[in-house]
């Protein structure tokens, strides 16, 4: 079997892949890159054995079709410093050996033999159906997986939730400190369905779908999903179990309102977080008209830092505590100009929300207090 391939092409779709590896693989063959030749075209595949992700390749002057399975260091190593040119690879399966043919030299190592490769388990019959834009799908992704938990007593914290109701698809992600709730009001269905996504798919699905364009279907039962984009597929393995009720924590009527400017607020939050206290990153916000104050200190090492940043404020004069660091992070995943921050008292969760929501959704972060010793 005989096929020639842009070398770039190959590389950027052999590096995003790679990613699903682990360092270390229950069964060796998962050490290793399936190649299925058929068509015209090379299906490359990835796998863990919880996730699997497929990706799609034209060729050129293909002559023959076959499978094989070939090691993932050594041909990324073979492939990646090669600057932009067109390959030739001869697959010779008396010898179990691939040979790669390049301007200026050659490379040659084996292959393996593709039936040891475990095939990814289908999703069932009446298996729950979603389509939506590859750059909502990774926007909504890139702004909630930073709140996900590492909660070996609560998995179902671990994952992104998908949430769809009657009203609108809900994309929500929570740590117990921290909780960031997309809803997207083009999809909603009279029939409720939801899956939790594991952390690992999140990140390679925001990766690869920033570069991709088109629509993403999201096939999902009670085990497992199915999410095949422009340029390819990811099966994974589902988080089991029962998600938190999200709304309930999060306030409705929170009467004080700080209309403020993300990059000032960002900023000065960056400023002064060096001067608090390393274990608890607790800062003061203190608000009142036109003026929101930051207060940071660490008494062990004698230090402090206090910032005046220019908000807009009509409610009565407050102070609350919030973890430094958290706060950075939702600033930093949201995109608007000016952010408005809603707060009830020093000991309710604060909602920061962006002043200009995005088209056809709503996107809403809330942070938990911290206690302040007045």
């Amino acid at each position: 079997m005989r096929f020639n391939i842009s070398s770039t092409a190959l590389s950027s779709k052999l590096l995003t892949l790679s990613k699903v590896i682990n360092s270390k693989n229950s069964l060796p063959i998962l050490d290793s890159f399936l190649v299925e030749v058929h068509n015209g075209q090379a299906a490359i595949t990835a796998s863990d054995s919880e996730n699997v992700m497929q990706t799609i390749l034209p060729l050129d002057n293909c002559e023959g079709e076959g499978n094989f399975a070939v090691n993932n260091h050594t041909i990324l190593d073979a492939v990646k410093e090669l600057p932009e040119q067109p390959l030739t690879i001869d697959v010779n399966y008396d010898e179990w050996k691939m040979y790669i043919t390049y301007q200026n030299g050659s490379y040659n190592f084996p292959i393996q033999n593709a039936d040891e490769y475990p095939k990814a388990q289908p999703i069932n019959e009446g298996a729950t159906v979603l389509t939506l834009d590859s750059s909502i799908l990774a926007g909504n992704i890139t702004r909630s997986i930073f709140a996900t938990a590492q909660d070996e007593l609560r998995p179902v914290m671990n994952g992104i939730y998908f949430d769809l109701t009657a009203d609108a698809l809900a994309i929500v992600a929570s740590d117990g400190h921290k909780l960031v709730r997309n809803k997207n009001f083009t999809l909603k269905s009279d029939t409720p369905s939801a899956f939790i996504l594991p952390k690992k798919p999140a990140s390679l699905l925001k990766n690869i779908l920033s570069k991709d364009g088109g629509d993403v279907t999201i096939k999902f039962d009670d085990r497992s999903a199915e999410i095949s984009f422009s340029e390819g597929s990811l099966s994974c393995r589902l988080i089991e179990g029962r998600y938190p009720n999200y709304n309930s924590v999060i306030p409705q009527d929170n009467p004080n309102q700080i209309t403020i400017d993300r990059r000032s607020l960002l900023g000065a939050l960056r400023r002064v977080l060096p001067f608090a206290s390393d274990s608890s990153q607790l800062i003061r916000f203190h608000a009142e008209a036109g003026t929101l104050s930051l207060n940071a200190e660490d008494i062990d090492f004698a230090t402090s830092a206090k910032e005046n940043v220019t908000c807009e404020y009509g409610g009565q004069p407050m102070s609350i505590g919030f973890k430094g660091s958290s706060m950075v992070e939702i600033l930093n995943n949201l995109e608007s100009d000016d952010v408005i921050i809603q707060l009830a008292d020093p000991s309710r969760a604060g909602v920061v929300i962006p002043s200009v929501q995005p088209d056809d959704e709503e996107v809403l972060m809330l942070i938990m207090p911290m206690l302040l010793n007045d």
